[in-house]
């Protein structure tokens, strides 16, 4: 696109995957999509073989924790039928915070936002996100979100390419292990 006589870079948002937390917790590649430009985005490859810049998850929200007085973040619990998933919202997500700071747990949510790896000083690695978006939502919801996050685990699974390629190579496990997390997570219904 050309601004001013210039060309600008437009980036376009990425879609939110679909990801179980069991899968999401054994993430721990994070990647640049272009890593000669600083502002290309991140991804994190899921072991089955997603590149994620964003995620869709719904479960429970089962705890969550302000803290700071100036600098606030929320941090939270989410829970799906094969795990937790761990959320936090700041500053630079005053919608997700404001959101999450109205919704008591029990509850069951709809959350988007961005995958993260972090490693510790100990260089042991883990995974959050920082949401964008945080909503409550009905059972019914949940149930069609496990149902479409299976179907969507089990294509990848299935799939080949060069990210599944990646994945093989990085998390050294076989994707199908993840078809009982998916039979677990269906079974729950």
């Amino acid at each position: 696109m050309m601004e001013n006589g210039r060309f600008q870079r437009q980036y376009v948002r990425e879609p939110a995957r679909r990801v179980f937390a069991a899968e999401f917790r054994d993430a721990d590649h994070q990647m640049r999509g272009d890593e000669k430009d600083e502002k290309s985005p991140t991804y994190v490859l899921l072991p089955t073989g997603e590149l994620c810049n964003r995620i869709f998850i719904v479960g429970t929200l089962t705890e969550k924790q302000k803290q700071g007085e100036q600098n606030v973040i929320y941090r939270a619990r989410i829970s799906d039928p094969t795990g937790t998933f761990f959320i936090m919202a700041g500053s630079y997500q005053p919608e997700a915070m404001a959101q999450i700071a109205k919704i008591e747990p029990p509850n069951f949510v709809a959350v988007v936002g961005k995958p993260n790896v972090y490693e510790r000083d100990d260089g042991q690695k883990f995974v959050s996100v920082r949401a964008e978006s945080v909503t409550i939502v009905d059972k019914e919801t949940r149930d069609l979100w496990i149902l479409e996050t299976a179907r969507r685990t089990l294509d990848r699974i299935k799939g080949s390419g060069q990210n599944q390629d990646l994945a093989a190579n990085h998390y050294r496990r076989d994707p199908k292990t993840y078809k009982q997390m998916v039979q677990e997570a269906l079974i729950s219904l």
